[in-house]
C-alpha cells in the first residue's frame, strides 16, 4: 500500500510545480509507505511526482521511486503489485531489455516503451499509477481492474493534480473544496460515494479499469480498458470448453492459480483466518502453493471469548491442521 501524488501544469499559463507543495501532499500518506519516500520534478518545472514506498518486492534502494528509464524519458510513481510481472519481465529480456532491478516498477516502465498505455491490458495485479512520457510529453493515469488501488484527481482547466486519497489531495493547493452533491447522495442511498464522484467538487475517482490521457490541451475524458460484461464473456466462453465432470478441478486450478499468484513477495506473508469457509480455503491453497511457512491471525474480541461467537477455537484447529504458524 504505496502513496503516489504528483502534479502536471499542462497549460503555459499555469504556475509551475510547487516542490513544497508535492511534497507537503506526500507526507500526509506516510502511514501508506513507511519504507521510504522520492521526488521527482522534470527540469522545466511542468510535472512532478512523489510516492510513499511499502517494499513488498526488491526491498533494495534500486526499487525506490519514483523511477525512470536509464534515458529520463519515462517516469512513474506506482502503487500495488504486478502479479505476471516475471512472465512479463522474461518476455521484455527475451527483447534484449536490461534490467536494473528486481522490482515489478521497472517491469512496468520498459512494457510501457515498447507498448505505449495499451500494455495496461496486459497488467495482471492490483494497481494504480502515473507514468510521465516526456516524449509525448503525456501524463498516463491507471487504475487497476477491480479498483482495489485508489487513485483520486483534480483538474483546474490549466493543472492536474493526483494522489493516493481525497486528505492528501486537499492538502494541497487549488481543490475546489465545495460539496459534491452526487457524492453525498450516493452516500445517502448506498452508504458509499459512486465513482468517479467524491464528496468534494472538485476531485474525482479514476474508475476501476480506467486510464486517464493527459497532455498539454488537457485532459481526456477516462478511457475503460476493462469490464465486466466482456470479462464474463470470456469467462463463459472459456467454461464451454471444460470437460463435463472436470468442473470441481478447473475450478480448483483456479483459485490455487490466483492464490499462488498473490503470495508472490519478498517479504513474509500472512493471512487473515476467521474459521469461515472462505478464508480457510485460501489458508489451505496458499500452505499448498508455497513452501514457505505461512502466518495466520485471528482477531477476537474479550466479550466474546467462550461465547458460539468466538472464532479462536475453531481457527486454531485448522490452523494447527494445515500446519500453520497462528496467532489468536
Amino acid at each position: 500500500m504505496c502513496g503516489i501524488n504528483g502534479i502536471f501544469a499542462y497549460r503555459p499559463s499555469a504556475a509551475a510545480v510547487d516542490r513544497d507543495e508535492l511534497l507537503r501532499v506526500r507526507e500526509t500518506m506516510t502511514a501508506r509507505g513507511p519504507d521510504g519516500a522520492g521526488v521527482w520534478i522534470a527540469d522545466n518545472g511542468r510535472v512532478g511526482l512523489a510516492h510513499r514506498r511499502l517494499a513488498i518486492i526488491d526491498l533494495s534502494p534500486a526499487g525506490a521511486q519514483p523511477m525512470q528509464t536509464a534515458d529520463g524519458l519515462t517516469v512513474v510513481s506506482f502503487n500495488g503489485e504486478i502479479y505476471n510481472y516475471p512472465e512479463l519481465r522474461s518476455e521484455l529480456e527475451r527483447d534484449g531489455v536490461r534490467f536494473d532491478s528486481h522490482s515489478d516498477t521497472e517491469v512496468l516502465l520498459h512494457l510501457y516503451r515498447r507498448q505505449g498505455p495499451a500494455m495496461v491490458g496486459r497488467l495482471r495485479g492490483m494497481f494504480a499509477f502515473a507514468l510521465w512520457d516526456a516524449q509525448a510529453r503525456s501524463l498516463l493515469l491507471a487504475r487497476d481492474p477491480h479498483g482495489i488501488k485508489p487513485l483520486y484527481y483534480a483538474d483546474d482547466g490549466g493543472t492536474l493534480r493526483f494522489a493516493s486519497q481525497v486528505s492528501a489531495l486537499l492538502a494541497g493547493d487549488g481543490i475546489d473544496k465545495r460539496p459534491e452533491p452526487a457524492g453525498a447522495v450516493g452516500m445517502l442511498l448506498w452508504g458509499s460515494v459512486p465513482e468517479p464522484f467524491t464528496l468534494y467538487r472538485g476531485v474525482r475517482l479514476l474508475p476501476a479499469g480506467s486510464t486517464l490521457l493527459v497532455t498539454e490541451t488537457g485532459a481526456a475524458a477516462p478511457v475503460r480498458y476493462w469490464t465486466l460484461s466482456a470479462a464474463m464473456e470470456r469467462s463463459l466462453e472459456a467454461a464451454a470448453s471444460i470437460p463435463l465432470g472436470s468442473e470441481t478441478a478447473f475450478m480448483r486450478e483456479q483459485l490455487l492459480d490466483s492464490v499462488r499468484a498473490h503470495l508472490l513477495a519478498d517479504v513474509p506473508v500472512g493471512a487473515f483466518l476467521s474459521a469461515g469457509l472462505d478464508s480457510s480455503t485460501l489458508v489451505g491453497l496458499a500452505r499448498e502453493a508455497s513452501s514457505a511457512r505461512l502466518r495466520t491471525l485471528t482477531l477476537t474480541f474479550d466479550d466474546l471469548q467462550g461465547t458460539q461467537h468466538d472464532e479462536c477455537p475453531a481457527a486454531s484447529l485448522i490452523a494447527r491442521h494445515l500446519d500453520v504458524d497462528h496467532t489468536c
